[in-house]
């Protein structure tokens, strides 16, 4: 029966995209490990730092990053203003005298853009990418450089924490999902994607720079082309606040989605396993598969319905089914303490999972998503 077939190859491309893949990795970490040779070293640095209309952050963040330890000579510090209309300009001009340069776009054009042009005058040997909400130790840049130490590194991810409450949100266990598979993907060979909010290249990496791809992913992308690879450094750790608003949230993840998309599909050939090697399976697998999950739900969903007369074992999955929906549908509009952070898991697996399947409807209907707005933290 076409039913049985459809239900239990959803239900195992479920399983694979979450647990399956990162099964596999850990697997191939003990046969094949790739340390990081990482040694304290001082490259020249220019630290860009994106902005637009972020006059409430702006004079914390360059206040954070002006305490950096790194040596005072070999770093640049660069705010790419993407023609921001605030007071963002003209709070970065006041910081002149104190080695801070301002790039601004003269019209705006989306934070790649702005972004090339703060690469185009960058000085350094090493580029560090940084958002306005994202807070830094005194050792980041120090700790993320030294991993370019090792000839084989194109490009170094931070690690992603939350500045919160302590309690593991929906959102805070699926960032610590996707920080241990960055770290099994680093063991076995490479990262797929970078953190935006944080992240270094070798300047030579960032020279075909896109001005309509996502830059986290589509330079690592670049690196790997390169005969390069990207990992995750645990010492070089990117602190931030969830966004107050969920439906920004929801906004945010469509339009992340709707641009990973876009680079995805213009490299395809990296696909080809002959060419890439393991890393083409680890695209298919981390992107592709994942972005596939919303289809599956659908298809495992009614094709279980259409199995309920045959046994009562169909039943009964269905049953489980409607009820995990209504715990996430709970999670989203229960406000009890401790049960919305039991809640909050569920229902945020589905709302990224609606979140992706409004990116392939965006995405199919020809939006691109190249311009930002800063999300209220």
């Amino acid at each position: 029966m076409m039913a049985h077939v459809v239900f239990w190859t959803s239900i195992a491309f479920i399983v694979y995209a979450y647990l399956g893949y990162p099964l596999v990795l850990l697997a191939l970490s003990v046969f094949r490990s790739r340390p990081v040779d990482k040694r304290s070293i001082t490259p020249t640095v220019s630290f860009i730092i994106t902005a637009y209309n972020e006059e409430k952050l702006i004079r914390e963040k360059i206040e954070n990053t002006l305490k950096q330890d790194y040596p005072k000579g070999k770093i640049e510090i660069m705010v790419a203003s993407d023609c921001s209309s605030d007071r963002t300009d003209e709070i970065v001009r006041s910081y002149q005298s104190q080695g801070i340069r301002l790039v601004r776009a003269s019209e705006r054009k989306g934070k790649e853009y702005v972004q090339r042009l703060a690469v185009a005058a960058a000085r350094g040997e090493i580029l560090v990418f940084s958002d306005v909400a994202t807070i830094l130790q005194p050792d980041g840049i120090s700790n993320i450089v030294k991993n370019f130490n090792d000839p084989t590194i194109g490009c170094v991810s931070s690690v992603d924490r939350f500045l919160a409450d302590g309690m593991v949100s929906g959102e805070g266990a699926y960032v610590r999902y996707e920080m241990c598979l960055r770290n099994l993907e680093t063991k076995a060979n490479s990262l797929v994607s970078l953190s935006g909010s944080f992240f270094a290249a070798r300047r030579e990496v960032c020279q075909n720079w896109a001005v309509d791809l996502q830059s986290d992913f589509n330079t690592l992308l670049n690196a790997v082309k390169m005969g390069l690879r990207g990992v995750s450094d645990p010492d070089s750790i990117g602190y931030y606040k969830s966004i107050a608003d969920e439906k920004k949230e929801f906004e945010r993840k469509v339009r992340t989605v709707v641009r990973g998309i876009s680079v995805f599909m213009k490299s395809l050939p990296m696909l080809n396993p002959f060419r890439y090697g393991l890393f083409s399976w680890q695209l298919f697998s981390h992107k592709l598969c994942r972005w596939l999950v919303p289809f599956a739900m659908i298809l495992a969903f009614f094709s279980n319905a259409a199995l309920i007369p045959v046994s009562a074992f169909y039943l009964y999955v269905f049953i489980l089914q409607l009820v995990f929906y209504a715990v996430a549908l709970g999670g989203t509009w229960m406000n009890l303490s401790p049960v919305k952070y039991v809640l909050k898991v569920p229902s945020f697996f589905v709302l990224v999972n609606l979140s992706i399947l409004n990116a392939w409807y965006c995405y199919i209907r020809g939006e691109r998503m190249v311009s930002w707005n800063p999300s209220e933290r």
